[in-house]
């Protein structure tokens, strides 16, 4: 007994539950692949790809096959040596049966299998096995074909040989299904979010092929990259003007391989990747730090030496080196670190230096042989240096101005009483008759309206200093309450969530791409930290004698029309052109009110997408733009999110 009197439960060895192999992975998914949503999904097809881009890493593989299949089973094949099927001389077990039932049993744990390797958590294809239904693998090798079956992590039948392989055919072919019972809710593969990471692989892995094919609606693309990263920042730059040629580096360093191109162009933004093994670490890192230490001082050197900057010119910032700057550092470790589970930030504190002196040398040597790059880096860094003071002055001036002003709230802002910013919303509506819709239809106890004039600042154009002195964007940062840029403070946000609300035409899709420009660009824990939205107006109202029906989308209409039957020629069909058109009640009752409502988070799953298609649509190239509203125009409606 405790001394209050409780029993006190009892805690000695035999209480510890072992959790053994595979189903320790099956009680807690989100240690092994981060979690049952449908990142975790996409997390095991990348765990499969893995073994097979270890292979390419090994020089043993050329060709990765993926396809998605109708029921959503996903199968993998590559041309690499084939996982061993022989009996391991400890375990008394065919390798391959180790390598799908036992947690840590790769190549890549004795050191000689692999020099480097991928392998997401380090936990391999054995904890995908365990996460599926069915798992299937045929291994090609040393002439024979060899099979195993498993449901649910579990053997079915021993490894048996099945055939001959095809003369000089080797390789790996695995085919799985994933469980419903652990991944549960409407879930599927994203064809977009695959074709993103294997393009990624394909740069990153020089010379290999990587095909992918939905059966589910016949999409296929195939990657191959002969010129690996540098392929990757021409083609981050193609629709920028770039002030001089890539510069490449590819180096070991104490067995560490390090691979950095880097190019400036005249954009403001900075587009730099890194990864580790071929895994984008999308937090960064040691390599990252490295990197952009060794720009900023191979810069300042070069500034120094060659008389372009003035005694009394300070150095360059960081952030001056960075403008305009897209690079990708991808480096090869035999025993990388990683800061959590999901592997998006490279811990190693001695591939920091490594980096740094490998890129410092060979980008020091680059500006004293080009002349001409050099000083027209220099010039784009000068620029940067010139508009950040004007920004820090403009922001200060801003802040002070707001200071003064009483409660520093834009007097177009419709706020709302409650108090706490978890529980309050924001909706950025355009021009005033929406404006006027939203402020008498919303709950005025935790719904504030902020109206928007014209077409906020193109921000993709623009500097910090600019955008600061336009009245719309002032308005906005103050009703926010977070300030901007560097000094971006979340602690200060007002509001819970943010809503875009704009019409449903090309006008607002235009909106609504300025203004989440503009959160990605200054902004982007906003979006990293779930509080940006989209409101989802409705394209139709369909009447009918007394009952009224919204349509959302154009299948909606449809469906709505096709369940009236006959009496549909007696409906009434409304297109909402603009928010403006519905009166606050029937705004209330389809965009605002949260029993009813749809809104859609925006998420920088993907900043590099994000990137790219701001760009496209806001960067100062034509013709991608066009092309790229042409191929999208059908999909207008969800043009950027």
């Amino acid at each position: 007994m405790g001394d209050d009197g409780k029993a006190v439960s009892s805690y000695a060895a035999k209480d510890i539950q072992v959790l053994e192999g595979l189903e320790a992975v099956r009680r807690r998914p989100g240690m092994y692949v981060g979690g049952t949503d449908v990142k975790a999904l996409h997390h095991m097809v990348y765990e499969v790809v893995d073994n097979s881009i270890d292979e390419a890493l090994a020089g043993a593989c050329k060709r990765i096959d993926v396809i998605i299949h109708p029921d959503s089973s996903v199968t993998v094949e590559d041309d690499g040596r084939g996982i061993p099927v022989d009996i391991h001389p400890e375990k008394k077990k065919p390798a391959l049966e180790l390598v799908m039932t036992v947690l840590h049993a790769g190549a890549k744990f004795g050191g000689e299998g692999y020099k480097v390797s991928g392998g997401l958590h380090g936990v391999g294809v054995s904890a995908v096995n365990a996460l599926s239904e069915y798992c299937e693998v045929e291994v090609k090798r040393d002439g024979k074909r060899h099979f195993q079956r498993y449901e649910r992590g579990a053997p079915t039948s021993p490894v048996k040989e099945i055939g001959m392989a095809p003369k000089g055919q080797t390789g790996t072919k695995t085919t799985y299904m994933y469980d419903r019972e652990i991944f549960k809710g409407e879930m599927d593969y994203r064809f977009e979010t695959l074709v993103q990471r294997f393009r990624e692989m394909a740069f990153v892995t020089r010379g290999v092929t990587i095909y992918l094919q939905d059966e589910r609606d016949g999409r296929e693309m195939e990657f191959y990259f002969e010129g690996g990263i540098t392929s990757f920042v021409r083609y981050l730059n193609r629709n920028r003007t770039v002030l001089h040629p890539i510069v490449y580096v590819d180096k070991e360093v104490d067995s560490t391989g390090i691979e950095v191109a880097l190019q400036y162009t005249n954009a403001y933004a900075e587009s730099v990747y890194s990864f580790a093994n071929t895994i984008n670490t999308v937090d960064g890192g040691t390599h990252l730090t490295g990197l952009r230490a060794a720009i900023t001082r191979t810069i300042n050197d070069y500034a120094r030496k060659s008389n372009l900057l003035k005694g009394t010119d300070s150095n360059f910032s960081g952030d001056d080196t960075r403008e305009g700057l897209t690079a990708i550092v991808s480096v090869k470790h035999r025993d990388p670190q990683f800061e959590s589970q999901t592997k998006v930030k490279l811990m190693n504190a001695e591939v920091q230096t490594q980096v740094q002196q490998a890129l410092g040398e060979e980008f020091g040597t680059f500006l004293e042989e080009n002349p001409r790059a050099g000083k027209s880096i220099i010039e784009k860094c000068l620029t940067s240096a010139r508009a950040r003071d004007a920004a820090r002055k403009a922001r200060d001036l801003v802040i002070r101005k707001s200071a003064l002003e009483s409660l520093t709230l834009p007097g177009k802002l419709a706020d709302c009483s409650e108090r706490d910013p978890n529980k309050c919303e924001l909706y950025i509506v355009e021009g005033d008759s929406a404006g006027g819709s939203a402020k008498q239809g919303r709950d005025r106890h935790f719904q504030a309206i902020l109206p928007l004039r014209g077409k906020i600042l193109n921000t993709e154009r623009a500097r910090l200093d600019k955008i600061l002195s336009n009245n719309e964007v002032k308005a906005l940062i103050s009703a926010l309450g977070t300030s901007v840029g560097e000094s971006f403070d979340l602690e200060g946000l007002r509001y819970g969530r943010v809503i875009i609300m704009t019409d449903a035409d090309v006008d607002g899709s235009h909106i609504r791409t300025l203004l989440l420009t503009f959160f990605f660009r200054y902004m982007p824990d906003l979006i990293d930290e779930g509080h940006l939205y989209i409101a989802q107006p409705p394209l139709y109202r369909i009447g009918h004698g007394k009952k009224i029906f919204y349509a959302y989308t154009e299948e909606d209409r449809a469906r709505i029309l096709k369940e009236l039957g006959s009496a549909r020629k007696r409906a009434n069909l409304q297109r909402y052109k603009g928010l403006g058109e519905m009166n606050p009640q029937q705004l209330w009752d389809t965009t605002m009110d949260p029993e009813k409502r749809t809104l859609l988070q925006v998420t920088i799953e993907d900043a590099a997408s994000a990137d790219r298609t701001f760009d496209m649509l806001m960067g100062a190239a034509v013709p991608p733009r066009r092309r790229f509203i042409q191929t999208h125009a059908h999909e207008v409606r969800n043009l950027d999110i």
